[in-house]
């Protein structure tokens, strides 16, 4: 078991397969970002094979894979399979933004992967150019079709973009809601690729008088080490959340670590690089080093993301581009 100093205990892994993605959201990835990996610093699948069990032995067991888009890494359904067959976690979860995930959803489902998480900001095809800076809407409108004829759980993540997509939210939500997808509304962070925070950023208490003003949303209990504030809407399938993301208001429950795809460790998703896995692993270090390791970062974890953050602007760091952590 992993247990931080505030007695939260981590359970749950997100491991960011690629820093690469076939979309430039402006939120995340803009066009023009220089800042990818070379491809012999990614971990390989036999890297992460050894990440992964040395997590599970120690009571983590809920997997969630990301990006970057974890669809343009070169074999990743066939390893996805064998992790699958390794059950190191009993739940497995996957975010991508779905223009290259139809063809493996029916796998998905058939290897035990109880949700998918799709990024889709705007139904409207134009503003989903604009801020992804692609005409892929289609595609990813045909995923989310196939996904949504499958037993796993579905979401919608969306970005509240102040200056693109505030009147696409409702829509979002009539569909999600009557399909009996969920969709989640985002708070946006500053991990834009510039470390620049903007001004005028939506909090999720804009965002839910907006669409109060819409629905009549029904609070529900919080889910345990949640990070969003769930809504019922009466008559619908589908609920509403909003997620607090840049007001950091879920911090005291965080049950997460991160792992980019280098193999650094972050404790907190606003916090600085704890250490550096991917090296330890190939100077040849044994799995009691690199559990060492891992311990001595969670020693070192912060209450809040806040506190997390000011600490590493205090070193002259700055945030990084979303698609390199994961989320």
């Amino acid at each position: 078991m992993i247990q931080d100093p505030q007695g939260r205990i981590i359970d749950y892994l997100r491991l960011a397969v690629t820093d690469r993605c076939n979309l430039r959201c402006q939120y995340c990835l803009p066009e023009g970002y220089k800042g990818f990996l070379p491809k012999s610093e990614i971990l390989s699948y036999e890297e992460l094979n050894r990440v992964l069990e040395l997590f599970s032995a120690q009571g983590v067991s809920k997997l969630r894979i990301t990006g970057g888009e974890p669809f343009v890494r070169r074999d990743l359904i066939f390893w996805l399979q064998e992790i699958a067959r390794q059950k190191w976690f009993k739940r497995m979860h996957i975010t991508t933004n779905g223009v290259l995930t139809l063809p493996h959803v029916e796998t998905l489902e058939r290897i035990g992967f109880e949700g998918v998480n799709l990024s889709v900001d705007s139904f409207d095809r134009e503003n989903f150019k604009r801020i992804t800076g692609r005409d892929e809407l289609p595609r990813v409108m045909e995923t989310l079709d196939a996904l949504t004829q499958t037993r796993m759980k579905v979401r919608i993540n969306a970005v509240v973009l102040t200056d693109h997509n505030l009147n696409d939210l409702h829509e979002l939500v009539d569909f999600g809601t009557a399909k009996a997808v969920d969709v989640r509304f985002i708070e946006e962070m500053p991990f834009n690729g510039t470390g620049e925070v903007k001004a005028g950023v939506w909090d999720y208490r804009k965002i839910l008088l907006h669409l109060s003003e819409a629905f009549d949303l029904i609070p529900e209990r919080p889910e345990p080490n949640g990070t969003a504030m769930w809504y019922r809407i009466p008559g619908r399938p589908g609920r509403v959340g909003v997620i607090p993301a840049y007001s950091r208001t879920f911090c005291g429950t965080c049950n997460r670590l991160r792992i980019d795809p280098k193999g650094k460790v972050k404790t907190c998703l606003y916090g600085k690089d704890e250490i550096d896995l991917g090296r330890i692993i190939r100077q040849g270090a044994s799995d009691n080093v690199l559990l060492a390791s891992v311990q001595e970062a969670i020693s070192r974890r912060h209450p809040n993301g806040k506190s997390a953050e000011r600490e590493m602007l205090s070193d002259n760091k700055q945030h990084t581009s979303m698609a390199s952590i994961g989320g």
